[in-house]
């Protein structure tokens, strides 16, 4: 049993944010750690995964995958924890383990959402390419986009966590491929870094036409996670019987109003009908498999990959928990490469 009193720094939701979350949204607290109790185990935060969802469980009404974060409760995410101290059979101290700690130093779990990591070289890497973002650009990719050899897939937010693997995922198929992103430095990455075909920059003011150029034979599968801008640019360029993976749509997460400016559903519709497009959106935690079986299986192949230099996993690492609102507030800015992770602690 553990002899000193640890305290617990956590980061709560302080206000639901009106529109893009400021760090006023969010507060830091210290509180004493919990103790464990039979069956349970103590954990110590490593690792903090910053991920687009968190904005949209932020909000009143929740997106309908999980539950809003109440106002006063500690900002929910990913994690890579040491067991500190275990009342569990299956976990002793000293464990690294994959949980859900959230925004916090300590946890406490019942063993049954831990999914132990062993001597994992790259801990943080089971937040990222070998994680959610990593199996949900599988998931999305290869089950709905199904790129054949010599097709055009178009990657919106490519130098994100999921969309660079996405990218190299649709390289592996054969298929051409093109990202979207924000910036002469991360267009870069994504030809140098991701091997990608071609980039294009978002922000360029013809960005549209440069996108055309960019798919001189039409698009045949466009992975969807940004929504607005890109999406008008890319549904023109749309071939018959594309394919339009959808897991996000961050370029309206901080909308204060869903209903104010262009109405483009009626373009949406258009589209879908008259190029017989098949547009499915996707919740990756449907995808695990019974008992994670599936998720720890890719967790094994994609160790595997980045070991070898098969697939390049960038991360945009923000040391610090009081850090993590900012690094939240300038992921939903755009201004990562890579998954972004906070470090919480060395050990």
């Amino acid at each position: 049993m553990l002899m000193t009193p640890l305290v617990n720094r956590r980061i709560v939701l302080a206000k639901r944010p009106a529109g893009r979350p400021t760090p006023e949204d969010f507060r830091l607290e210290s509180v004493p750690a919990p103790a464990p109790a039979e069956g349970q185990v103590l954990l110590r935060t490593l690792f903090l995964s910053l991920d687009p969802y968190m904005r949209n469980l932020m909000d009143e009404v929740g997106p309908g995958y999980a539950p809003p974060i109440a106002i006063g409760d500690v900002i929910v995410g990913g994690t890579v924890s040491r067991v500190v101290e275990s009342r569990h059979a299956d976990f002793r101290a000293g464990d690294l383990v994959l949980s859900h700690a959230g925004w916090q130093d300590y946890a406490l779990s019942d063993g049954g959402d831990l999914i132990a990591l062993g001597d994992m070289k790259r801990p943080s890497l089971a937040l990222g390419a070998a994680g959610m973002p990593g199996i949900t650009a599988r998931v999305g990719l290869e089950e709905i986009g199904r790129p054949r050899a010599g097709e055009t897939v178009v990657v919106g937010a490519a130098t994100g966590a999921v969309g660079a693997m996405v990218g190299q995922f649709a390289k592996r198929a054969g298929a051409r491929v093109v990202g979207i992103a924000g910036g002469a430095d991360k267009t870069r990455h994504l030809i140098e870094t991701f091997g990608f075909d071609a980039a294009v920059d978002r922000r360029d003011p013809q960005f549209a036409e440069r996108l055309r150029e960019a798919v001189p034979d039409g698009i045949d599968v466009y992975f969807e996670s940004v929504g607005g801008e890109v999406l008008d640019a890319v549904l023109p360029l749309l071939n018959i019987g594309a394919r339009v993976p959808v897991c996000g749509f961050i370029a309206h997460y901080n909308d204060d109003d869903a209903g104010a400016g262009t109405d483009h559903l009626p373009a949406l519709l258009a589209t879908v009908l008259q190029k017989r497009v098949r547009m499915e959106g996707f919740i990756v935690l449907d995808h695990y498999g019974e008992g994670m079986a599936r998720f720890q299986a890719f967790q094994r192949e994609m160790n595997a990959a980045i070991a070898a230099g098969e697939i390049q996993a960038l991360e945009h690492v923000i040391d610090g928990l009081e850090l993590a609102p900012r690094g939240l507030i300038d992921l939903l800015d755009g201004r990562n490469v890579g998954k972004a992770v906070v470090a919480v602690a060395t050990r």
